[in-house]
């Protein structure tokens, strides 16, 4: 016997699959566990951490516009070349990422700073190199400016 599904039973199907029909967010229940328990890859424990008494911060963004910086970098990590063992010059560390909003949208410049991986002050891996992105507030990628590379 062969099972045949209708075409919204397997558009449904589909769209469960990638999340493991996890219910969204906002009908799930939101439970305070207490503090975040460290994970098991290379954590160490809360009192070995060297606090800080008065934060310096790098930036204040709201919530959207680190949702959106986090989504577009996510895309242009993405588009790296896959090694077993990755460069400096294919992660975060080698990244600028501006934000800026209009319209209600978010848009997102990731930029190349290849001096954070040894390279000399200025230089330039490729000419001109940056990503910019339309995100929306809720971290949604819409759009990848029609840019080099």
């Amino acid at each position: 016997m062969t099972l045949m599904l209708k075409p919204l039973q397997l558009a449904l199907l589909i769209s469960l699959v990638p999340d493991g029909g996890t219910p969204p967010v906002s009908v799930a229940k939101t439970v305070d566990a207490g503090p975040a328990a460290p994970s098991d890859a290379g954590s160490i424990g809360a009192e070995a951490i060297p606090w800080p008494k008065d934060l310096r911060p790098l930036a204040t963004l709201e919530g959207p516009a680190v949702l959106a910086a986090h989504a577009a970098l996510q895309q242009v990590l993405a588009r790296f070349p896959k090694s077993p063992s990755p460069s400096c010059e294919s992660s975060a560390k080698s990244l600028d990422v501006v934000v800026g909003q209009e319209a209600g949208l978010y848009f997102v410049r990731v930029d190349r700073r290849p001096e954070r991986c040894g390279w000399p002050a200025g230089a330039t891996l490729e000419l001109d190199w940056f990503e910019l992105y339309a995100v929306s507030p809720d971290g949604r990628v819409l759009a990848r400016h029609p840019h080099m590379p």
